[in-house]
């Protein structure tokens, strides 16, 4: 199945080896959000794991719990699906820290089982504690300019910052994560191997202020530049959120800045997560042209909403012939947005060539994998031939962000010889 190049690292590991490292190391629960911890919180309702046990009511709990930290026996009538999703994340976080290399061994073991060879994930955010005193008014300038399309002076006042944050060795903190976190663990654990290779990207937070995401993005670009690992960069975070559509061309603003700056970085980025009825019908025309016309994206994640873009036919062909693929996630499409089958815009990217890219988005909480995607492909749209399915596959290698064209030339390689051997034992007529 090639790659699986639109991967959340922590939306991918499912409930229960968190829910079982929660337990074996006690963390506190509450009783009424199903969220974790493992500091003592202020409030009745924090009851220790082993507590709940030495009552009897672990067991009833643990049920509970699943049901909010994924969409297990989900039922869309007592809460709103895209809610349930994204407040999962903050539920089990604690239950991830510092528990991330049985994660990545799990993500692992999963792919090579169901022949996925290789996994570009969104791993962590990078740590950096640069302070700046008057970022409030950073904020504030940087949000009117970019109110009034004056572009120039906000390149000029991310310059004024981008140099603010060198000066404070935003290198440092991007060297620490590559090197003592990321490059430590990624050789300990012998990720890559003959049958599988991880890279990863980093990422920044729609939701907050723009001084501090701008920091982190600069960070999360400095980390890509100079590791063979990093694969890239990426933004994150429900994109109907009031911040996130409030500062979503300054967010592009900022990509494009940091292209300026880091040239030889790739970046996709999370546009047109959208539908009709989630946000006022006027927002779902330009997200998608605002990531491919001004941050300049090499690949986007979702697309959905690319029906109701303005000039929506001109943008794909501008796509098919800039090769700038589609990262296409059917579950996740369908349990966040509602949209599936017909409603999904997959056969209108085939339709106007736009490269096409298969993936699963967080596997872990929608309790799915990637053979299921091709099976929902499959069995959804009959016109999407084995051809185009297979070519949906080395798009996944083609299209990924891996720096080391050798590397790339190898699992090209590789899934020439699965396909070989899948081919001869199913003929394809």
């Amino acid at each position: 199945k090639g790659g699986d190049l639109h991967h959340h690292y922590s939306g991918s590991i499912y409930a229960e080896p968190l829910l079982a490292h929660a337990i074996a190391e006690d963390f506190y629960l509450n009783t009424q959000t199903m969220t974790v911890s493992q500091e003592k919180q202020n409030g009745s309702d924090w009851v220790l794991f082993s507590t709940l046990q030495k009552n009897g009511q672990l067991e009833d709990y643990k049920q509970k719990i699943m049901h909010k930290w994924s969409i297990k026996d989900y039922n869309d009538a007592n809460y709103p699906s895209d809610k349930q999703f994204f407040e999962s994340f903050m539920k089990f976080e604690p239950a991830t820290m510092n528990n991330f290399e049985a994660g990545l061994l799990e993500l692992k073991n999963r792919a090579v089982k169901e022949n996925v060879s290789y996994i570009e994930t969104q791993l962590s955010t990078i740590p950096c504690a640069i302070k700046i005193d008057d970022s409030a008014k950073y904020n504030t300038q940087l949000r009117k300019l970019a109110a009034t399309k004056n572009e120039k002076a906000v390149m000029q006042s991310l310059d004024s910052l981008y140099t603010f944050f060198i000066q404070k060795d935003a290198k440092k903190f991007a060297a620490d994560f590559n090197d003592n976190f990321v490059g430590k663990m990624h050789t300990a654990l012998k990720i890559d191997d003959k049958q599988f290779t991880m890279r990863y990207q980093n990422f920044v937070l729609r939701f907050m202020e723009p001084v501090d995401l701008f920091k982190n993005l600069v960070v999360a670009f400095i980390s890509a530049d100079s590791s063979m690992l990093m694969a890239g960069v990426n933004i994150v975070s429900p994109e109907d959120g009031e911040t996130s559509m409030k500062d979503y061309e300054l967010h592009m603003l900022m990509f494009k800045y940091c292209h300026s700056r880091f040239p030889k970085v790739k970046y996709t980025l999370h546009a047109g997560e959208l539908t009709l009825g989630l946000v006022r019908p006027e927002e779902l025309t330009w997200h998608i042209n605002a990531a491919v016309y001004t941050a300049g994206a090499n690949r986007i994640g979702h697309g959905v909403d690319i029906a109701y873009e303005e000039k929506s036919y001109d943008l794909m062909r501008y796509m098919a012939k800039n090769t700038i693929p589609v990262e296409i996630n059917l579950a996740s499409n369908e349990f966040i947005l509602k949209v599936k089958e017909s409603r999904h815009p997959i056969l209108l990217y085939k339709e106007f060539g736009v490269p096409i890219i298969i993936s699963t988005d967080d596997a872990g909480i929608l309790r799915t994998n990637m053979t299921e995607q091709y099976v929902l492909l499959a069995k959804r749209y009959p016109s999407i031939s084995y051809p185009d399915i297979k070519q949906f596959v080395y798009n996944s290698i083609n299209y990924s962000f891996i720096q080391d064209a050798s590397v790339k030339k190898q699992l090209i390689k590789d899934l020439d010889a699965r396909f070989k051997t899948f081919e001869a034992n199913f003929p394809i007529n």
